[in-house]
């Protein structure tokens, strides 16, 4: 690609594509604004983005002899969506860029469900808003809601038509009407976006079915194995137990589909400018519903070159950073979440201001259950001492369990540096959680076990896992009473070490696993499904009528997640590990400004003495209280920490 004067090749296109602008802008009558309001509010966002996103599409597209052609396309694309862009959303836009991280705020509290699972159909949802605001959400992440495939869509995530929402669900302006009275609120909604590929009956996929050249190269289609053979040797497998390989031959055409997920998911061609068009059109469709955040599903996927992985190019960063600046011009409000289950050192690749603002942290997930396992920290620890902190304007989600299943993401060379080894220790884990390891408190399921190379992931609850539903088995008051203070630490933990706390709703009350899945046919080889149970409504009034151990996990969350709110030092995502000796114990320091907030969280069923005279080195003063209980805790000895016990120390 020749150099050229990308800023200047930039400012000459806009000065092209600008008397388009303004026709739209005259042509339409669907804002409240002015047109001069309208012309100023867009020039200032194409002055301050357009250079980026001129810059991002001659990178991957500049190569065409239509590049023009696409450039003006996307950008009146863009255009087009911010005009139909509705009030209300025109000025959540405004205020999101006079208070650009107002994500990073302590009073971001996170929820996830399936609409049909948690409460039927949206317009059913918008009745359990008292509900969130009760447990204290300010962000509710529907799972997959919209039109897909019959049968095995695996769980939603094979979309058939981004611009409609399951029929069995609502339709449109339900979600619409939902979104708006999340708002009125405070809860911000949040929605998937699967841009990697679409279901083998989506439009565009249909189309291609019936010869449509220009449908055929929105996906990666073959007429032979010559091509998919050579790029197979470099691929791995996502669902080895289900299908093997990364390629579908399709009867009717006759031809080979790439299909990394399952056979029914085409992945969608980005090196065609046109597939960037039409999904950026999609994306800000979802926007124009009132969306605040998408999770950008399997991020790591979207670019393919032969004789690499497939995985993590610069290319697939490059694309979410065009579609970040399309966002930019047409629907600032909106933000990006990355879901990246990669190594540790790609995952924080995905993250930055003009990237995806928010990033999942499977790492602190896998650990967090690997140190309950262990009742040690010390590969937690090596873990946060330098994988933690991120770049300005951004913040992890930190999450103990979602819709997904449970891999041990962790960095081979942390555990190395630690003692441990990772191959073993994963084994371990898996054994652990699979309740097949010896004295184990947890009654997970494996996923997806790999006989050949012995990879395996783990499924479960939060409960689960954590021990409770052992501990109901057994009937033992204080098994049941350590799992309580187990579960209790661990929110404590993941509420407090920075980022917003998700969690999947039926964690608030302990809901233990569903083993029914196994008969219903089109689940039952899916081991997920027993941690995505059906919410039963009835029990959960039930549990708020006694006292029980249940309750007393909503009661503990539920205050978790107020006192969170009014910790000042919890704002951003500052956070500095605090040496102990005691590897049972974990120690850290979150401040703002100010304010500081210590934490000791001990991930042990046993009592432990630490030398907390280590705070002082901190500057902190000699007597601290507990933000939970008001327990004044000095500095100047040593600290016996109870079993599983969590304090939220603040300056006295």
């Amino acid at each position: 690609m020749p150099d050229i004067d990308l800023l200047y090749e930039a400012r000459r296109s806009i000065n092209r594509i600008r008397p388009k602008i303004l026709d739209k802008i005259e042509a339409s009558d669907a804002s409240g604004f002015s047109d001069a309001r309208l012309i100023e509010t867009i020039d200032a966002r194409l002055d301050e983005h357009w250079p980026r996103l001129f810059r991002l599409l001659y990178r991957l597209y500049g190569q065409h002899y239509d590049f023009f052609y696409y450039l003006e396309s996307i950008l009146l694309t863009a255009v087009d969506c911010w005009l139909s862009r509705p009030d209300e959303l025109y000025q959540l836009d405004i205020r999101r860029e006079n208070d650009p991280g107002w994500y990073q705020s302590p009073r971001m509290v996170g929820g996830s469900l399936y609409v049909d699972l948690f409460s039927d159909n949206l317009n059913s949802l918008r009745e359990r808003i008292p509900y969130f605001k009760d447990l204290g959400l300010t962000y509710i992440h529907l799972m997959p809601l919209f039109a897909a495939r019959e049968g095995n869509s695996d769980g939603g995530y094979a979309i058939s038509d981004y611009r409609e929402v399951d029929s069995r669900l609502g339709v449109m302006n339900d979600l619409r009407a939902l979104a708006a009275d999340f708002r009125k609120v405070g809860i911000s909604l949040v929605l998937d976006f699967v841009f990697n590929h679409t279901s083998d009956d989506h439009t565009w996929a249909i189309k291609a079915q019936e010869g449509s050249r220009e449908h055929m190269d929105y996906y990666h289609i073959y007429p032979d194995r010559s091509v998919p053979d050579q790029y197979e040797p470099y691929l791995r497998e996502i669902f080895p137990t289900i299908r093997r390989g990364n390629f579908t031959w399709h009867e009717g055409m006759m031809q080979w589909v790439w299909t990394s997920f399952n056979n029914f998911q085409w992945d969608l061609k980005y090196s065609n400018p046109e597939v960037f068009r039409a999904m950026a059109a999609e994306m800000l469709y979802l926007a124009n519903t009132g969306v605040e955040i998408l999770r950008l599903d399997a991020v790591a996927f979207v670019w393919k070159q032969m004789g690499t992985t497939c995985e993590n190019l610069p290319e697939a960063h490059l694309l979410i950073q065009a579609f970040n600046a399309v966002c930019r011009i047409a629907a600032p409000g909106l933000i990006f979440k990355s879901e990246a289950i990669v190594h540790p050192d790609e995952v924080v690749r995905y993250i930055s201001r003009d990237e995806c603002q928010l990033s999942y942290n499977p790492t602190l997930m896998a650990l967090m259950w690997e140190s309950l396992a262990t009742r040690s920290t010390k590969l937690l620890k090596q873990s946060l001492s330098h994988r933690h902190q991120l770049p300005p304007d951004t913040v992890w989600v930190d999450y103990l369990r979602g819709h997904d299943d449970i891999g041990w993401s962790f960095d081979n060379g942390d555990a190395w540096a630690v003692g441990i080894n990772p191959d073993d220790h994963r084994n371990f884990l898996n054994s652990f959680y699979a309740g097949t390891f010896k004295g184990s408190f947890s009654r997970g399921v494996p996923f997806q076990h790999n006989l050949d190379t012995g990879d395996m992931r783990i499924c479960g609850t939060m409960a689960s896992l954590a021990g409770l539903e052992e501990a109901l088995e057994v009937r033992d008051p204080e098994l049941i009473e350590l799992v309580e203070a187990r579960i209790r630490m661990i929110y404590g933990v993941l509420a407090s070490i920075g980022g917003i706390p998700l969690i999947f709703l039926g964690e608030e009350w302990g809901m233990l696993n569903d083993y029914d899945y196994t008969k219903d046919p089109e689940k039952a080889e899916d081991s997920r499904w027993v941690h995505r149970p059906k919410m039963d409504w009835s029990l959960l009034e039930k549990i708020n009528n006694e006292h029980s151990v249940r309750r007393q996990i909503f009661l503990d969350m539920q205050a978790t997640f107020e006192k969170r709110k009014h910790v000042m030092a919890l704002d951003g995502n500052l956070m500095r590990l605090i040496p102990m000796e005691n590897d049972h114990v974990l120690v850290f320091m979150r401040w703002n400004h100010m304010n500081t907030l210590t934490v000791i969280a001990n991930f042990s069923e046993q009592p432990q003495t630490i030398d907390i005279r280590h705070l002082r080195t901190q500057g902190l003063s000699h007597f601290l209280k507990d933000v939970f209980t008001g327990r004044t805790v000095s500095t100047g000895g040593t600290l016996i920490v109870q079993p599983y016990e969590l304090l939220w120390l603040e300056e006295d």
